[in-house]
């Protein structure tokens, strides 16, 4: 299982002049190798481009997207996160999205395909990241 981060797939969807072509060989070459999936989070992030949530899933499904849960543990190392974040002078005042995904990803042990590597490598550098210029 790989986790797809939100912008990888706004990539695709919005026909990103600078990142598309990427995102879309990292989408075909990463669904050879492992089974792509979102979570809740990344579903919500995404639903914010899309009027209805039927066209939401529908777009999921043709991307070959699996909708999977967040583990209670993830939950609970997301938060320990966030209080790490603020303690090192972070300045939002809720959870973040990123840590949401990168706790789940580490804690089920699953790759995430992203763009922007900089707080999963900060709170979560045991998770692979397949990123640009990022080793798998």
């Amino acid at each position: 299982m790989l986790l797809v981060d939100t912008n990888v797939l706004v990539d695709v969807l919005e026909n990103d002049p600078d990142w598309a072509d990427w995102s879309i060989g990292q989408l075909r070459a990463q669904s050879k190798v492992h089974r792509l999936a979102i979570n809740p989070i990344i579903y919500a992030e995404l639903s914010l481009t899309f009027s209805t949530v039927e066209a939401l899933d529908e777009t999921i499904e043709a991307l070959g997207l699996v909708l999977i849960e967040l583990p209670r543990p993830a939950l609970f190392l997301a938060g320990k996160a966030f209080v790490r974040y603020r303690r090192q002078g972070g300045t939002k005042s809720n959870v973040l999205g990123d840590f949401f995904i990168g706790a789940h990803a580490a804690i089920s042990g699953h790759p995430v395909l992203t763009r922007d590597t900089r707080r999963y490598a900060a709170y979560f550098p045991g998770v692979t990241l397949i990123a640009p210029n990022v080793s798998t």
